[in-house]
């Protein structure tokens, strides 16, 4: 939920929305702060007069926190697909069926899109920090539980409880970056934390293919305790809090011991059950409501179904085991990090160079994302069928393919949404995680269906189809009414 503005907030937060506002009027000593800290005072938005501003920490600080933010993200959706090379080893342990084992990714998948709508809240009103940290601790608990379960529904439980603590930073980072760093900067920067999220999928089947050959199966949940642990340890001694309100009086703890254990309560706010649903609301604003659709549903086809079909469709057709599966991520973990490259560092520099005025330029970017992520299914699914049983490398590149277009798709349709409603950017973070995990576990239930009745090559034609209508078509229509759009609801926020 967003936090009551004073004033002076408002009047800032009003003059960076629109092109056409005139310059906030700041006193001449805090802009001499600013032009002193940064070099400029033509900055959006406005730092406050105060060191403990996140907008004002030294440049390594931010980086740090952001490599803190962005990794924990990364272990959400690694969590959710650390197993999807062991689904055949956990369907003989466990005595179920592989397709019964694949749901243990679409429990994790469903929780990672509902529980940051109850962590929201709590991290608005206590910061960022501490509600990482349990969030650290719970899954470190929760994966030693996996590793310790003897059934199929006591290890569907726990994983479970993991993914809800987990979950967090990759609902909740746009918010963090956008309390760290400026608007021009927020494409590459909000591209890290998605790219970082992106790459928890395939890096987990490809890391976890070794493990589960070579050691067996559950000491996938031990690293994952392992590696909670360690990040626990490293974030409470270097991690800093990035929840800061503007303009209210904010002060900085006088040691580095007391800014370590010092939890308090940043917003006091009281908390009420519309603070949890909140985020929800943003399905009737087009700004953020249609790049959800469009970006939930290319992740669903992109990103999801090679990912989730692979283990699958590789151990039927090519008989591979846990480490050759996890070997066919790699295509998809170059495709995202090329694909980062245009919708993270050269979305911004477009914007720069453009001199773009309104958000809705960005977005030409996203055609290319959807045309990237329609060849790479096209290939990933027609080159499999083709394949018979003998395995070439095509349908991987394909995967590649798709990946790269999934993440252009990301960061191009999630900066732009945060840059409609930058001061919301936590919210909007929360929805779009929202719906495109529940894109996202409604898909292994129905990708199946789809490939055995229609075909592997009849299938790429629904997918483009999808493509073309959820995501090409309504970005067409957000650029031609965007600016539009946003104004009635600037003021319906007001």
């Amino acid at each position: 939920m967003s936090t009551p503005e004073t004033p002076n907030e408002k009047a800032v937060q009003e003059h960076f929305e629109d092109d056409d506002e005139s310059q906030t009027s700041i006193p001449e000593a805090h802009r001499q702060y600013i032009i002193d800290r940064h070099g400029t005072d033509q900055l959006d938005p406005l730092p406050d007069f105060n060191d403990a501003d996140p907008y004002n920490w030294p440049r390594p600080k931010k980086w740090l926190n952001l490599f803190f933010i962005a990794f924990h993200a990364f272990m959400a959706t690694f969590t959710a697909a650390s197993i999807q090379s062991a689904f055949e080893n956990i369907a003989i342990d466990l005595h179920v069926s592989i397709q019964e084992a694949s749901y243990l990714v679409s429990l994790v998948i469903a929780v990672l899109g509902v529980a940051p709508l109850f962590w929201g809240p709590l991290a608005d009103r206590f910061g960022r920090r501490p509600i990482l940290l349990v969030s650290l601790i719970v899954s470190l608990a929760a994966n030693v539980g996996c590793a310790k379960s003897p059934s199929y529904s006591t290890m569907a439980l726990s994983r479970a409880i993991a993914g809800f603590a987990i979950s967090p930073a990759a609902a909740l980072g746009s918010g963090m970056v956008q309390e760290m760093f400026f608007k021009h900067q927020r494409a590459r920067y909000i591209g890290i934390w998605t790219v970082f999220v992106t790459l928890g999928v395939p890096f987990a089947p490809f890391i976890f293919g070794f493990v589960a050959l070579r050691v067996g199966y559950r000491w996938i949940y031990w690293t994952l305790a392992i590696t909670n642990g360690i990040q626990f340890i490293f974030y409470f001694f270097f991690g800093s809090e990035t929840r800061y309100i503007r303009g209210q009086e904010n002060d900085v703890p006088k040691s580095y011991l007391g800014s370590l254990v010092r939890f308090r309560r940043i917003d006091r706010t009281p908390i009420t059950l519309w603070d949890f649903i909140h985020p929800l609301r943003f399905v009737v604003f087009p700004c953020v409501a249609i790049p959800a659709l469009a970006y939930g549903m290319v992740f669903n086809l992109a990103a999801v179904l090679p990912t989730i079909e692979t283990p699958q469709l590789y151990v039927e057709k090519f008989h591979f085991n846990t480490q050759e599966v996890g070997l066919q991520n790699v295509a998809i973990i170059i495709g995202t990090l090329l694909g980062e490259y245009v919708g993270g560092f050269c979305s911004d520099r477009w914007m720069r160079q453009k001199r773009a005025t309104a958000p809705e330029f960005r977005l030409w970017l996203a055609y290319f994302g959807y045309a990237l992520s329609i060849a790479g299914i096209a290939v990933f699914l027609v080159q499999l069928e083709r394949a018979g049983n003998t395995w070439d490398v095509t349908p991987t590149v394909g995967a590649g393919v798709a990946s790269a277009g999934n993440q252009v798709v990301t960061t191009i349709l999630i900066t732009y949404a945060v840059d409609c409603h930058h001061h919301e950017a936590a919210s909007i973070g929360i929805f779009i995680t929202f719906f495109r995990q529940i894109w996202g576990f409604i898909g292994p239930f129905w990708f199946p269906p789809l490939l055995a009745n229609v075909g592997l090559i009849a299938s790429t034609g629904v997918a483009t189809a999808l493509i073309v209508g959820a995501s090409a078509v309504p970005t067409a229509l957000l650029q031609w009414k965007g600016k539009l759009w946003r104004k009635p609801q600037k003021m319906e926020e007001e």
